[in-house]
């Protein structure tokens, strides 16, 4: 994706500055000049974004509707409760059959002291939430008309705020996605360029120290970085998505910057075994793209089965994505990115080790 051209080595006194400033330019030029780049970084994270916005942004809000048929004290109940929307049918039989064809995820009718539910199982999580409904209503009818005065009582309030909404759990998801592409691509495909185009092989024989190339990179990635999170909470915090953050949210940027070191680190090693850029391009997107969806980007962690929440807690973008919520979605402060803060570290100075180890200048 990047193409950077080589730098000017310059002089001890030569007027391009220091070897580590001239290699960060280059760098830099580099990347806002490509354009695949800058679109795989910036726009193609933002289309997710702005998609998942638009499909989930009500969905906090809307309710499932549920069919009825018949009048009666536990159909009132229902409409009562606020939960379900419903549906008015005119017989039994006819909203059945729409039960059947999958357009109401169940039908419930009263004819006196007889009530009567039907679902569909296709949907589990639907079928439950309807037969515990019900159930509960239908329980304390029964109660109520035997007089006696109920024993338990119940004390429910929701924890988070009214206007909590899926934009809050997705945004900082997608974006360390985003930053993880970044992160890895950039390191990956410029050193595989640089080898290739034999610029590493220069700056070896020049008095460039590894630790220069190494850091100018290290500090284009960081800085893209910062610009991706400025971006990302811009748009997500449009009326049209209406992303709402903590009193500490500004904590995810060093907690993001830590990622990146983590993600280059992967990185480098992806480029340290890549002869052409097609090459690591694919071992990138095959790191990257699953560990996604492993991780919690694009579905929430908690709703996955127990065998990927396992597999999850060995992988750095789950811990990032974590402490990510913690502090611009449940208010946590500092003290929630100790842990994810730790594993990053750990694995970038790891894989880094490993990088190193196996990095070579030339083909």
């Amino acid at each position: 994706m990047t193409t950077i051209q080589a730098p000017e080595t310059p002089g001890r006194t030569g007027q391009a500055g220091t070897p580590f400033q001239a290699l960060a330019k280059a760098m830099f030029k580099g990347f806002v000049r490509d354009k695949a780049t800058l679109f795989f970084t910036f726009l193609f994270p933002l289309m997710f974004l702005v998609i998942f916005g638009l499909i989930f942004g009500d969905r906090g809000s809307s309710k499932m509707e549920v069919g009825v048929v018949g009048e009666g004290p536990v159909i009132v109940a229902l409409e009562q409760s606020g939960a379900v929307e419903l549906k008015r049918i005119g017989d039994l039989a006819d909203a059945e059959r729409q039960v059947r064809d999958g357009d109401l995820p169940a039908v419930v009718a009263q004819s006196g002291d007889t009530v009567t539910l039907r679902f569909a199982a296709s949907d589990q999580a639907r079928a439950g939430t309807v037969l515990g409904l019900v159930g509960g209503v239908v329980g304390q009818q029964n109660l109520a008309a035997t007089g006696q005065v109920p024993r338990y009582t119940l004390n429910a309030q929701q924890v988070e705020d009214e206007s909590l909404k899926p934009i809050q759990f997705m945004a900082p998801g997608i974006l360390s996605w985003a930053m993880s592409i970044a992160a890895v691509f950039g390191a990956a495909l410029t050193f595989v360029n640089w080898r290739k185009k034999q610029v590493l092989r220069r700056l070896r024989l020049a008095p460039v120290r590894p630790l220069t190339v190494l850091g100018s990179r290290v500090v284009v990635s960081l800085g893209v970085s910062v610009v991706q999170f400025a971006v990302f909470l811009g748009i997500a915090s449009l009326p049209l998505f209406g992303l709402q953050l903590s009193g500490q949210w500004w904590l995810a940027l060093p907690l993001l910057l830590l990622g990146t070191l983590a993600f280059f680190a992967i990185g480098m090693l992806v480029g340290a075994f890549s002869k052409t850029e097609e090459a690591a391009s694919g071992a990138a997107n095959l790191v990257v793209l699953p560990m996604a969806f492993l991780s919690g980007s694009f579905i929430p962690i908690g709703e996955t089965p127990a065998w990927v929440q396992a597999i999850s807690k060995v992988l750095p973008l789950r811990h990032l994505n974590d402490g990510m919520v913690d502090v611009m979605v449940r208010g946590k402060g500092i003290e929630a990115l100790a842990l994810p803060a730790v594993i990053l570290v750990g694995f970038t100075v790891v894989i880094g080790l490993i990088a190193a180890k196996v990095f070579r200048w030339e083909e």
